[in-house]
């Protein structure tokens, strides 16, 4: 088994171990078939490609992680992606995230606060031929609102509360993934719905452990 197969194996234990909460056996096969296919060894430093599979989180850099496999997997699973999508993602990192998104969905527009973050991502993305993935240097707070309303949005580093601009940016229908809590306290991955009255349902998910949300959310 090389390291690819490992990690896939990793996530399909990982979801065995959290079913009761998760509410399922298994994730979309579709989630499964990009994790397969994206390589995630491109999208960490080259001095940490050795830890790439591993099952849990790697430092990129500036204080910032790439989530561990199991958790990309799920979070895009709970956005529950179809073609046609337009999603928001608030936390761009390594791209990892948005490469995975990009072949599940029509567009991608994904906000970095970390300047050096945003264009190392930018950069790696062009190169590996992700072309449906636009990423801006920006504070995520506001969201993005001359693409709005987006079909579903995910934020990957854990904010103290849900940031009202992006629960307003959401369409009818749209999904908000995104773990809340401060650091050092417990967080709490959600999952929020927006029904086709406006109305938002929220259901939390699972106990994680995120770095913190930067930037004017992350100060509040």
């Amino acid at each position: 088994m090389n390291e690819r197969e490992a990690m896939l194996q990793d996530i399909l234990w990982e979801v065995e171990v959290t079913r009761r909460y998760l509410g399922k056996d298994a994730l979309d096969a579709r989630v499964m078939r990009v994790m397969a296919e994206v390589p995630r060894e491109r999208f960490v430093p080259e001095d940490m490609r050795a830890l790439a599979f591993r099952n849990g989180p790697v430092p990129i850099g500036h204080g910032q992680t790439i989530s561990q496999p199991y958790i990309v997997a799920l979070m895009t699973d709970l956005l529950a992606p179809e073609p046609d999508d337009v999603i928001l993602e608030v936390g761009t990192g390594s791209g990892y995230q948005a490469a995975v998104l990009s072949r599940l969905v029509r567009k991608v527009y994904s906000l970095e606060i970390i300047e050096p973050l945003a264009s190392q991502a930018r950069r790696r993305l062009a190169e590996l031929g992700y072309d449906n993935v636009e990423v801006r240097h920006a504070d995520g707070y506001a969201g993005l609102p001359e693409h709005a309303p987006y079909d579903g949005i995910i934020v990957t580093a854990a904010a103290p509360f849900i940031p009202p601009p992006l629960l307003e940016q959401l369409k009818p229908g749209g999904r908000l993934v995104i773990p809340v809590g401060r650091p050092g306290w417990s967080q709490e991955l959600k999952l929020l719905e927006k029904d086709a009255d406006g109305r938002v349902r929220e259901k939390d998910v699972l106990g994680v452990a995120f770095v913190p949300l930067t930037g004017k959310l992350g100060e509040a």
